[in-house]
């Protein structure tokens, strides 16, 4: 796996808002737009961007994330000015990783090419399912023939390429999810993210099972989908290295990693989170009310909230035991000022079923355990 990252490294989330169209995900009304001034765009984004590299000096730019609405339909020359810009504001990695998060769309994929040129180099597609009736269930706009186009696109114009699949849908069987994972293997990207599908609240797969016009997966069925998904990724060599990712060594997404292990990033644009030194950070959601704080105050926040140690300890042990590596307890501890981080008979007693595994400072769950990481989580944590 990439080696765990230092404190001084940063990630940039840049959130590009708006929709070209209704889809399950979005708030259509204040989202959807027929047009958009893109220069008035590129200078507010810019300016967000710069307040906050002003707060984050001295750091090492390991990624940017463009993510939100449909960040793909952004002009490729926005993305190239803010690429140019937050490399003058930081050192940069060496082969910095830029994602773009896409839908599987013709028209997206159509700017591949330029936003490849503008500086992303890597594409993450939200193609869902290999199924047609599949994704006629879960919303989705494209169909299979044009989502494997947008891929095909995408291989083509990025050095690394991720999509994402859900799993574990009402009536799934075990045989037809192993013949879409081994075909999803097959397409030979880096990258994979694989999610069970879960029941939200208020969603409209709720309102279904409300009405028993939808049989979520039996939690001992969905089990078994998880141990042949792992077992066909780690045979195909891309094992997973967090709960829901898997990638081959050295493809894990370094943006998402700086997430799970509670490091630093700065969140622009409407509705973008970031964490900053100990605080939480958040942007106006609306983009109009996020355009008009940028034009009055250089920057888009509305909230800077100074996080607890007792929160930011367990926000670290939450995310850090969905991955693979787990967490080192002595770096918690340090960060935080929380000596007292987990129940110790209680990880020895995990550890003797084989559940988890602690050696030295370091804290892991193990495949035997990945699917009661909630149960342990609430058994170990006591932050």
């Amino acid at each position: 796996m990439t080696q765990i990252s230092s404190s001084a490294d940063l990630a940039l989330y840049i959130h590009w808002p708006f929709c070209v169209a209704k889809c399950p995900y979005c708030d259509f009304n204040s989202h959807v737009r027929e047009s958009i001034d893109q220069a008035a765009w590129r200078e507010a984004l810019l300016a967000d961007l710069a307040h906050e590299a002003a707060l984050l000096r001295g750091r090492r730019l390991t990624s940017i994330f463009f993510g939100g609405g449909t960040p793909s339909l952004m002009a490729p020359a926005t993305a190239a000015a803010l690429i140019e810009a937050a490399a003058g504001h930081w050192q940069t990695a060496d082969e910095i990783e830029i994602t773009l998060e896409a839908n599987p769309s013709s028209v997206e994929a159509a700017r591949f090419a330029d936003l490849a040129a503008a500086g992303v180099n890597r594409v993450s597609l939200g193609l869902q399912s290999l199924d047609d009736e599949a994704l006629r269930f879960l919303g989705r706009a494209h169909d299979l023939a044009e989502g494997l186009d947008a891929l095909a696109t995408a291989q083509r114009h990025f050095g690394r390429v991720s999509f994402d699949l859900i799993y574990a849908l009402p009536g799934q069987s075990a045989a037809a999810w192993e013949g879409e994972l081994g075909r999803a293997l097959g397409f030979g990207t880096g990258h994979l993210s694989l999610y069970q599908l879960t029941i939200e609240p208020g969603t409209r797969f709720a309102t279904l099972a409300a009405k028993g016009e939808l049989v979520p997966a039996d939690p001992d069925h969905a089990a078994d989908l998880f141990e042949l998904t792992d077992a066909m990724t780690r045979a195909a060599g891309l094992p997973r290295y967090e709960v829901s990712n898997h990638a081959r060594l050295g493809e894990e997404s370094r943006h998402n990693l700086i997430y799970w292990r509670m490091g630093d990033y700065a969140g622009i644009g409407p509705g973008a989170h970031g964490r900053r030194e100990g605080m939480a950070t958040q942007r106006h959601r609306k983009p109009e009310n996020w355009l008009k704080a940028v034009a009055r105050n250089g920057h888009g926040l509305v909230e800077e909230t100074a996080l607890a140690p007792t929160d930011r300890a367990s926000e670290m042990l939450l995310m850090g035991l969905r991955l693979g590596e787990g967490v080192d307890l002595d770096d918690i501890a340090a960060r935080t000022g929380m000596d007292r981080l987990v129940d110790a008979a209680a990880v020895a007693r995990l550890e003797k079923r084989g559940l988890v595994a602690a050696e030295g400072a370091r804290l892991r769950v193990t495949d035997d355990g990945i699917l009661l990481l909630d149960a342990i989580l609430a058994e170990i944590v006591t932050t």
